[in-house]
Protein backbone atom coordinates (compact mmCIF):
# COMPACT_ATOMS: atom_id res chain seq x y z
CA UNK A 1 0.00 0.00 0.00
CA UNK A 2 1.86 3.17 -1.30
CA UNK A 3 2.26 6.39 1.51
CA UNK A 4 1.41 9.05 -1.74
CA UNK A 5 -2.04 10.25 -2.04
CA UNK A 6 -0.97 11.92 -5.53
CA UNK A 7 1.75 11.58 -7.79
CA UNK A 8 2.49 14.15 -10.68
CA UNK A 9 4.80 13.04 -13.38
CA UNK A 10 6.68 14.91 -15.81
CA UNK A 11 3.22 16.86 -16.50
CA UNK A 12 3.55 19.73 -19.25
CA UNK A 13 1.14 22.08 -19.65
CA UNK A 14 1.06 24.11 -22.92
CA UNK A 15 -2.13 27.30 -23.43
CA UNK A 16 -3.07 28.45 -26.99
CA UNK A 17 -2.47 32.23 -27.41
CA UNK A 18 -2.65 34.79 -29.82
CA UNK A 19 1.04 33.58 -30.37
CA UNK A 20 0.66 30.26 -30.48
CA UNK A 21 1.02 27.61 -27.67
CA UNK A 22 2.77 29.00 -24.55
CA UNK A 23 4.66 26.59 -22.72
CA UNK A 24 2.85 27.23 -18.76
CA UNK A 25 4.54 24.11 -16.71
CA UNK A 26 7.48 22.04 -17.90
CA UNK A 27 8.05 18.20 -17.13
CA UNK A 28 6.85 18.83 -13.57
CA UNK A 29 6.81 15.78 -11.39
CA UNK A 30 6.36 15.95 -7.26
CA UNK A 31 4.16 14.12 -5.26
CA UNK A 32 1.71 14.47 -1.94
CA UNK A 33 2.34 12.09 0.73
CA UNK A 34 -0.90 10.45 2.49
CA UNK A 35 -1.44 12.88 5.16
CA UNK A 36 0.83 15.52 4.58
CA UNK A 37 0.96 18.78 2.85
CA UNK A 38 3.18 20.18 0.45
CA UNK A 39 3.46 23.87 -0.67
CA UNK A 40 4.21 24.97 -3.70
CA UNK A 41 5.95 28.87 -3.84
CA UNK A 42 7.05 31.01 -6.51
CA UNK A 43 6.62 34.38 -8.63
CA UNK A 44 3.16 34.90 -10.89
CA UNK A 45 3.23 33.30 -13.58
CA UNK A 46 5.43 30.74 -12.77
CA UNK A 47 2.66 27.58 -12.91
CA UNK A 48 1.48 27.07 -9.56
CA UNK A 49 -2.15 27.76 -9.98
CA UNK A 50 -1.92 25.57 -13.85
CA UNK A 51 -0.69 22.84 -11.94
CA UNK A 52 -4.01 22.74 -9.91
CA UNK A 53 -5.71 23.49 -12.29
CA UNK A 54 -4.67 20.28 -14.29
CA UNK A 55 -4.61 18.09 -11.19
CA UNK A 56 -8.72 19.57 -10.87
CA UNK A 57 -9.03 18.75 -14.40
CA UNK A 58 -10.18 21.93 -14.82
CA UNK A 59 -7.91 23.87 -17.50
CA UNK A 60 -8.97 25.25 -20.62
CA UNK A 61 -10.13 22.79 -23.52
CA UNK A 62 -7.77 24.17 -26.16
CA UNK A 63 -5.03 23.36 -23.54
CA UNK A 64 -2.07 21.09 -24.60
CA UNK A 65 -0.79 18.53 -21.85
CA UNK A 66 1.46 15.42 -21.48
CA UNK A 67 2.44 13.78 -18.54
CA UNK A 68 0.54 11.60 -15.91
CA UNK A 69 -1.16 12.54 -12.49
CA UNK A 70 -1.98 9.60 -10.55
CA UNK A 71 -5.08 9.43 -8.08
CA UNK A 72 -4.09 5.74 -6.32
CA UNK A 73 -2.67 5.11 -9.70
CA UNK A 74 -5.38 6.67 -11.76
CA UNK A 75 -3.96 9.02 -14.44
CA UNK A 76 -6.68 11.61 -13.89
CA UNK A 77 -5.30 13.32 -17.21
CA UNK A 78 -6.20 10.44 -19.28
CA UNK A 79 -10.34 10.88 -17.73
CA UNK A 80 -13.06 11.91 -18.97
CA UNK A 81 -15.15 14.90 -18.05
CA UNK A 82 -18.00 12.74 -16.39
CA UNK A 83 -14.89 10.36 -14.43
CA UNK A 84 -13.63 13.80 -13.16
CA UNK A 85 -16.89 15.24 -12.13
CA UNK A 86 -16.52 11.67 -9.64
CA UNK A 87 -13.38 12.88 -8.57
CA UNK A 88 -13.64 16.64 -7.89
CA UNK A 89 -15.21 17.37 -4.35
CA UNK A 90 -15.79 13.37 -3.85
CA UNK A 91 -11.67 12.79 -3.56
CA UNK A 92 -10.14 16.38 -4.65
CA UNK A 93 -11.55 19.83 -3.28
CA UNK A 94 -10.59 22.65 -3.68
CA UNK A 95 -10.14 26.02 -2.20
CA UNK A 96 -10.14 29.18 -4.53
CA UNK A 97 -8.00 32.56 -3.71
CA UNK A 98 -11.01 34.76 -3.84
CA UNK A 99 -14.58 33.24 -2.44
CA UNK A 100 -17.52 35.52 -4.27
CA UNK A 101 -15.66 34.00 -7.28
CA UNK A 102 -16.79 30.21 -6.24
CA UNK A 103 -19.51 31.10 -4.34
CA UNK A 104 -23.07 31.53 -6.47
CA UNK A 105 -24.65 34.99 -4.71
CA UNK A 106 -28.28 34.16 -6.05
CA UNK A 107 -28.17 30.96 -4.16
CA UNK A 108 -28.45 30.60 -0.35
CA UNK A 109 -25.01 29.21 1.17
CA UNK A 110 -26.86 26.28 2.80
CA UNK A 111 -27.90 25.22 -0.44
CA UNK A 112 -24.19 25.08 -2.36
CA UNK A 113 -22.73 23.56 0.65
CA UNK A 114 -25.31 21.15 0.78
CA UNK A 115 -25.38 20.27 -3.35
CA UNK A 116 -22.14 18.30 -3.09
CA UNK A 117 -23.37 16.11 -0.65
CA UNK A 118 -26.63 15.62 -2.60
CA UNK A 119 -24.25 14.58 -5.83
CA UNK A 120 -21.78 12.99 -4.34
CA UNK A 121 -23.56 10.99 -0.83
CA UNK A 122 -26.91 11.05 -2.39
CA UNK A 123 -28.06 12.47 0.89
CA UNK A 124 -31.88 13.59 0.58
CA UNK A 125 -32.54 17.20 0.59
CA UNK A 126 -32.91 17.36 4.72
CA UNK A 127 -30.26 15.61 5.55
CA UNK A 128 -27.80 17.48 3.59
CA UNK A 129 -28.86 20.17 4.53
CA UNK A 130 -28.26 19.08 8.58
CA UNK A 131 -24.74 18.18 7.18
CA UNK A 132 -23.88 21.51 5.97
CA UNK A 133 -24.57 23.28 9.01
CA UNK A 134 -22.29 20.74 10.21
CA UNK A 135 -20.04 21.67 8.40
CA UNK A 136 -20.35 25.40 8.60
CA UNK A 137 -19.92 25.08 12.22
CA UNK A 138 -16.84 22.84 11.99
CA UNK A 139 -15.04 25.95 10.00
CA UNK A 140 -16.50 28.14 12.54
CA UNK A 141 -19.03 30.08 11.18
CA UNK A 142 -21.35 31.90 14.20
CA UNK A 143 -25.00 30.77 14.71
CA UNK A 144 -24.18 28.49 11.86
CA UNK A 145 -27.61 26.32 11.19
CA UNK A 146 -29.56 29.56 12.02
CA UNK A 147 -27.64 31.11 8.89
CA UNK A 148 -28.13 28.52 6.41
CA UNK A 149 -30.74 30.68 4.67
CA UNK A 150 -28.40 33.33 4.00
CA UNK A 151 -26.59 34.61 0.67
CA UNK A 152 -22.74 35.06 0.15
CA UNK A 153 -23.23 39.15 0.39
CA UNK A 154 -24.54 38.76 3.80
CA UNK A 155 -20.95 37.56 4.88
CA UNK A 156 -17.83 39.22 5.67
CA UNK A 157 -14.59 37.82 3.11
CA UNK A 158 -13.21 35.33 5.99
CA UNK A 159 -16.61 34.10 6.54
CA UNK A 160 -16.77 33.28 3.17
CA UNK A 161 -13.37 31.77 2.93
CA UNK A 162 -14.64 29.49 5.78
CA UNK A 163 -17.69 28.50 3.42
CA UNK A 164 -15.37 27.68 0.44
CA UNK A 165 -13.25 25.47 2.63
CA UNK A 166 -16.51 24.10 4.01
CA UNK A 167 -17.69 23.20 0.47
CA UNK A 168 -14.14 21.53 -1.13
CA UNK A 169 -14.55 19.75 2.65
CA UNK A 170 -18.39 18.65 2.44
CA UNK A 171 -17.86 15.20 0.99
CA UNK A 172 -14.22 14.40 3.05
CA UNK A 173 -11.92 14.53 0.24
CA UNK A 174 -8.16 12.86 0.43
CA UNK A 175 -6.48 15.86 -0.67
CA UNK A 176 -7.41 19.54 -0.57
CA UNK A 177 -6.12 21.86 -2.95
CA UNK A 178 -6.08 25.58 -1.43
CA UNK A 179 -5.02 28.39 -3.94
CA UNK A 180 -4.11 31.47 -2.43
CA UNK A 181 -6.62 30.80 0.63
CA UNK A 182 -5.36 34.06 2.32
CA UNK A 183 -4.40 36.20 -0.15
CA UNK A 184 -7.48 38.63 -0.41
CA UNK A 185 -8.24 38.85 3.50
CA UNK A 186 -6.19 41.02 6.25
CA UNK A 187 -3.59 39.75 8.64
CA UNK A 188 -5.86 38.90 11.14
CA UNK A 189 -8.18 36.83 8.94
CA UNK A 190 -5.66 35.52 7.74
CA UNK A 191 -3.91 34.02 10.86
CA UNK A 192 -7.34 32.64 11.43
CA UNK A 193 -8.07 30.83 7.95
CA UNK A 194 -4.22 29.04 8.45
CA UNK A 195 -5.29 27.52 12.07
CA UNK A 196 -8.42 26.25 10.60
CA UNK A 197 -6.61 24.50 7.86
CA UNK A 198 -3.78 23.34 10.45
CA UNK A 199 -6.73 21.75 12.71
CA UNK A 200 -8.93 20.29 9.64
CA UNK A 201 -5.35 18.88 8.15
CA UNK A 202 -4.91 16.94 11.73
CA UNK A 203 -8.58 15.93 12.70
CA UNK A 204 -9.61 14.69 9.20
CA UNK A 205 -6.28 12.82 8.37
CA UNK A 206 -6.28 14.23 4.66
CA UNK A 207 -3.12 15.45 2.14
CA UNK A 208 -3.16 19.21 1.24
CA UNK A 209 -1.32 21.38 -1.16
CA UNK A 210 -0.91 24.73 -0.37
CA UNK A 211 0.07 27.42 -3.25
CA UNK A 212 1.09 30.81 -1.99
CA UNK A 213 3.88 33.32 -3.03
CA UNK A 214 4.06 33.81 0.56
CA UNK A 215 7.15 32.02 2.75
CA UNK A 216 5.63 32.77 5.99
CA UNK A 217 2.02 30.47 5.14
CA UNK A 218 4.37 28.22 3.61
CA UNK A 219 6.57 27.72 6.32
CA UNK A 220 3.87 27.72 9.00
CA UNK A 221 1.89 24.74 7.39
CA UNK A 222 4.01 22.89 5.32
CA UNK A 223 5.68 19.70 5.51
CA UNK A 224 7.26 19.72 1.74
CA UNK A 225 8.16 22.54 -0.21
CA UNK A 226 8.15 23.05 -3.93
CA UNK A 227 9.95 26.21 -5.37
CA UNK A 228 8.84 26.75 -8.90
CA UNK A 229 10.36 28.93 -11.34
CA UNK A 230 9.15 29.77 -15.32
CA UNK A 231 7.25 26.67 -15.19
CA UNK A 232 9.26 24.06 -13.47
CA UNK A 233 10.22 22.94 -9.90
CA UNK A 234 14.35 24.49 -9.36
CA UNK A 235 14.08 23.21 -5.61
CA UNK A 236 11.97 20.86 -3.88
CA UNK A 237 12.51 18.74 -0.35
CA UNK A 238 11.15 18.92 3.42
CA UNK A 239 10.55 22.25 4.40
CA UNK A 240 12.85 22.27 7.41
CA UNK A 241 15.31 21.00 4.26
CA UNK A 242 14.45 24.00 2.19
CA UNK A 243 14.32 26.51 5.09
CA UNK A 244 17.13 25.76 6.60
CA UNK A 245 19.13 25.71 3.34
CA UNK A 246 17.83 27.01 0.52
CA UNK A 247 20.06 25.36 -2.47
CA UNK A 248 18.71 27.37 -5.53
CA UNK A 249 19.59 30.72 -6.13
CA UNK A 250 16.14 31.88 -7.13
CA UNK A 251 15.21 30.12 -3.57
CA UNK A 252 17.71 31.83 -2.00
CA UNK A 253 16.67 35.26 -3.79
CA UNK A 254 13.09 34.68 -2.02
CA UNK A 255 14.51 33.92 1.11
CA UNK A 256 16.79 37.15 0.86
CA UNK A 257 13.91 39.38 0.06
CA UNK A 258 11.74 39.01 3.45
CA UNK A 259 11.85 42.40 5.18
CA UNK A 260 13.23 40.37 8.46
CA UNK A 261 16.13 39.22 6.02
CA UNK A 262 17.20 42.88 5.78
CA UNK A 263 19.75 43.83 8.95
CA UNK A 264 19.98 47.51 8.09
CA UNK A 265 17.51 49.30 9.56
CA UNK A 266 16.16 51.91 6.98
CA UNK A 267 17.78 50.37 3.97
CA UNK A 268 15.69 49.51 0.61
CA UNK A 269 14.57 45.71 0.24
CA UNK A 270 16.57 43.23 -1.74
CA UNK A 271 14.76 42.33 -4.69
CA UNK A 272 15.93 39.80 -7.43
CA UNK A 273 17.28 41.39 -10.48
CA UNK A 274 15.35 40.85 -13.95
CA UNK A 275 12.19 39.68 -14.67
CA UNK A 276 11.03 36.48 -15.23
CA UNK A 277 11.25 35.50 -19.04
CA UNK A 278 7.87 35.06 -21.14
CA UNK A 279 7.44 31.69 -21.81
CA UNK A 280 7.96 32.62 -25.51
CA UNK A 281 11.58 33.42 -25.03
CA UNK A 282 13.31 30.90 -22.30
CA UNK A 283 17.01 31.25 -22.66
CA UNK A 284 18.78 28.31 -23.22
CA UNK A 285 20.42 26.30 -20.41
CA UNK A 286 19.08 27.38 -16.70
CA UNK A 287 15.89 29.35 -17.11
CA UNK A 288 17.14 31.80 -14.46
CA UNK A 289 20.64 32.40 -15.52
CA UNK A 290 19.96 35.71 -16.22
CA UNK A 291 18.82 36.72 -13.05
CA UNK A 292 21.31 34.94 -11.09
CA UNK A 293 24.70 35.64 -9.09
CA UNK A 294 26.19 32.33 -9.59
CA UNK A 295 26.01 31.88 -13.20
CA UNK A 296 29.01 30.20 -15.06
CA UNK A 297 29.14 30.12 -18.74
CA UNK A 298 28.04 26.23 -18.34
CA UNK A 299 24.55 27.08 -17.09
CA UNK A 300 23.88 28.66 -20.62
CA UNK A 301 24.71 25.25 -22.68
CA UNK A 302 22.66 22.94 -20.78
CA UNK A 303 19.29 22.79 -18.29
CA UNK A 304 20.75 21.44 -15.11
CA UNK A 305 18.89 18.20 -13.79
CA UNK A 306 17.50 18.18 -9.81
CA UNK A 307 20.71 17.78 -8.13
CA UNK A 308 21.03 16.17 -4.71
CA UNK A 309 21.43 18.85 -2.18
CA UNK A 310 23.20 19.12 1.53
CA UNK A 311 20.06 18.39 3.87
CA UNK A 312 18.40 15.51 1.48
CA UNK A 313 16.47 18.56 -0.56
CA UNK A 314 17.04 19.08 -4.44
CA UNK A 315 18.06 21.76 -6.56
CA UNK A 316 18.33 22.47 -10.43
CA UNK A 317 21.99 24.05 -9.92
CA UNK A 318 25.52 23.05 -11.03
CA UNK A 319 26.55 24.94 -7.76
CA UNK A 320 24.32 23.38 -5.80
CA UNK A 321 26.85 23.34 -2.67
CA UNK A 322 28.19 26.49 -3.35
CA UNK A 323 24.95 27.88 -3.49
CA UNK A 324 24.05 25.97 0.08
CA UNK A 325 26.66 26.69 1.85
Amino acid sequence: MTDTTLSVENLSVSLRTDRGYAPIVRDLSFSVRKGATLGIVGESGCGKSMTALAVMGLLPDSAQTSGRILLDGRDLLAASESEMCEVRGARIGMVFQEPMTTLNPAHTIGHQVAEGLRLHRGLGARAALNEAGALLDLVGIPNARARLGDFPHQFSGGQRQRIVIAMALSCKPELLVADEPTTALDVTVQLQILELLERLVAELGMSLIVISHDLGVIGRLCDDVMVMYAGQAVEQGTAAAVFDAPSHPYTKGLFGALPEAQTEIGARLYTIPGIVPSPFDLPEGCKFADRCGYVLPACREDEPDLLCGRLGQQARCIRIREVAA
